[in-house]
């Protein structure tokens, strides 16, 4: 059992991604399912599906073929960092995305700003 299973995902993710795999399976959860969502969305990740494991749900993530990406965890289980809307600050220059919990759902950096919500900053994907 993992403490952080949103590092868990991404450090599988990340794993996949150096050992040039296709697909990776990460194990569900409805948080894990909507930040891959709005990676889908980014085109970090080419499609995100929902499947039946063996013993419980997984979420099957088809990989870029042509890219790769680096994640940053920001908020952990032991230290939580919030922002506000009007503090929200781009990454790499808005060449990469920070994904935060808002009460709108998941969103990115530049849509929670568009829409002048702020809340948790999960990760940075560049």
């Amino acid at each position: 059992m993992t403490t952080d299973p949103i590092a868990d995902m991404l450090t599988r993710i990340r794993n996949a991604q150096h050992a040039r795999k296709l697909r990776v399976t990460v194990p569900h959860s409805k948080q894990k399912l909507a930040i891959l969502k709005v990676l889908e969305k980014n085109e970090f990740v080419k499609k995100v599906s929902e499947s039946k494991g063996e013993k419980f749900p997984e979420i099957e993530v088809e990989l870029q073929t042509d890219s790769t990406f680096a994640f940053r965890r920001i908020s952990k289980p032991g230290r939580r960092i919030y922002s506000k809307a009007n503090e929200i600050k781009p990454v790499l220059s808005d060449l990469g995305i920070a994904v935060i919990s808002t009460s709108a759902g998941f969103l990115t950096n530049s849509e929670a700003k568009e829409k002048g919500i702020g809340g948790e900053i999960i990760c940075e994907v560049y």
